[in-house]
């Protein structure tokens, strides 16, 4: 057997009933974040340039865009839904995957399983096998692929958005496997773009490329069906740290559950994973020794190696660069006593005060011959007129050594969708996310609500 066709079985063959409870848990709390997140990023401008874009090319179809009343084909809603659940860069990241799994595999999952009338439960099955792909594919990637520039948001998305529309659209094991050879010659994304709309563009794009790899090859579409196997396989084209790694890893497939282990990390503030330990230890230090952004003379933040690579902004001067630099996101969470969406707009990315602050805001590498990803550590030194303040962040607010409470994500949740759909059909839309493994049709969660 193939390495390909044995991981195109498990995500065929797993039963949705022989998945455990917990790990139907956790994806339902990475159904909740992701959804939430993308609500909010409806309104953003790619959000609104996206929803114009399904509108003009016809505006009818089989799925929702988020909250809206427009629908389009699955693959549209899919790409739409996908640039929302980015927008923000708001929505969860795994570890092993080295980029944000959730976002074009939920987007995916939601139009697919509308257009299908799939249930509740049947998304999360079909979420949590995706998970498995993505966890899976990005150890064999590992940092290698990334650091060629590579957005593995992107790249593995393709594989993982692929793998849950094949699965609510109840391809064959054969018919999977030729629908990764088509995803593999979608492949895309580069970390370059980082710091504007193509940032979620990039998971969009793996959306509707996994929906149209899956159709394709349901209705016979051929390929080259041992994709992930033998010479010259995706893992060789595209700089895979260990290309021949992936039958290693497939004997571990649900055992643990990616979702469950590493988990996602869900986003406490609304920029970019890498900067996070970064903030949370500023955040601890001012508020320990009273420190005011007046007293600040400089603030020092050792990165390890590979650890900063997606901070590509280190001089802002829109809100989308604000969220790829470390600089303006401790500028303004000291400014602000906390980051929320309104501190990444463009005017408060160019505020006085911040431009100020963000050049005291200092990097250095820590020396070593390692390279990392988001589970390293941080250092970060703050020189203020009453004394200098120093401390290794070793855990990632959001990590499960972090972790946010179920409140915490409510409010989250909240914080992100009322604006869009009022508090009446904020609170529906949690509950109807929260208890998404009981709902009949998954149509129940993503058509509009007032």
């Amino acid at each position: 057997m193939s390495i390909t066709e044995k991981l195109a079985r498990f995500v065929i063959e797993t039963r949705d009933q022989d998945i455990p409870s917990e790990v139907i848990k956790a994806a339902t709390n990475a159904l909740l974040d992701t959804y939430g997140a993308g609500l909010a990023g409806s309104r953003e401008e790619a959000g609104i340039i996206a929803r114009k874009w399904v509108e003009e090319m016809g505006g009818r179809g089989q799925a929702t865009l988020w909250g809206s009343e427009v629908r389009g084909s699955v693959a549209d809603a899919a790409f739409a839904n996908g640039i929302y659940a980015h927008a923000l860069d708001f929505d969860d990241s795994l570890p092993t995957l080295r980029g944000h799994a959730s976002a074009p595999v939920v987007a995916t999952a939601l139009a697919v399983g509308e257009s299908n009338g799939s249930s509740g439960l049947a998304v999360l099955g079909a979420y949590v096998l995706a998970l498995e792909v993505a966890g899976k594919l990005g150890r064999v990637f590992g940092n290698e692929h990334y650091l060629k520039g590579w957005h593995n948001t992107s790249t593995i998305g393709t594989f993982t958005s692929t793998a849950v529309a094949a699965r609510l659209w109840g391809l064959t094991v054969q018919q999977l496997q030729c629908a990764w050879g088509l995803a593999a010659s979608q492949v895309s994304g580069l970390v370059r773009n980082f710091g504007t709309m193509t940032k979620p563009f990039h998971v969009g794009r793996a959306a509707r490329a996994g929906v149209t790899a899956a159709w394709l090859a349901k209705n016979g579409f051929t390929s080259d069906s041992e994709i992930f196997d033998h010479e010259k396989n995706v893992f060789f084209t595209y700089a895979a740290q260990d290309p021949t790694a992936l039958e290693k890893h497939l004997s571990f497939l649900g055992n643990p559950w990616e979702v469950v282990a590493p988990g996602n990390w869900v986003k406490r503030w609304p920029c970019c994973y890498c900067s996070h330990r970064a903030i949370g230890g500023v955040m601890e230090l001012v508020s320990k020794h009273g420190i005011k952004s007046s007293d600040i003379k400089q603030i020092s933040v050792g990165f390890l190696p590979g650890t900063d690579e997606p901070l590509i902004c280190t001089n802002p001067s829109t809100g989308l660069e604000g969220k790829f630099s470390v600089e303006y996101s401790l500028a303004a969470a000291i400014l602000d006593g906390d980051l929320t969406l309104g501190s990444f707009t463009n005017e408060m990315v160019r505020r006085d005060e911040a431009r100020a602050l963000v050049a005291k805001v200092k990097r250095y590498r820590i020396e070593d011959s390692k390279v990392y990803g988001l589970d390293a550590y941080t250092d970060i030194k703050v020189e203020a007129t009453q004394g200098n303040y120093e401390m290794r962040v070793e855990k990632t607010p959001g990590s499960p050594a972090w972790p946010l409470t179920q409140d915490e994500r409510k409010a989250k949740f909240m914080s992100c969708v009322t604006s869009v759909i009022g508090e009446k059909g904020a609170k529906t839309a949690f509950e109807l996310a929260s208890g998404c493994a009981g709902l009949r049709n998954i149509a129940e969660l993503v058509v509009e609500k007032k």
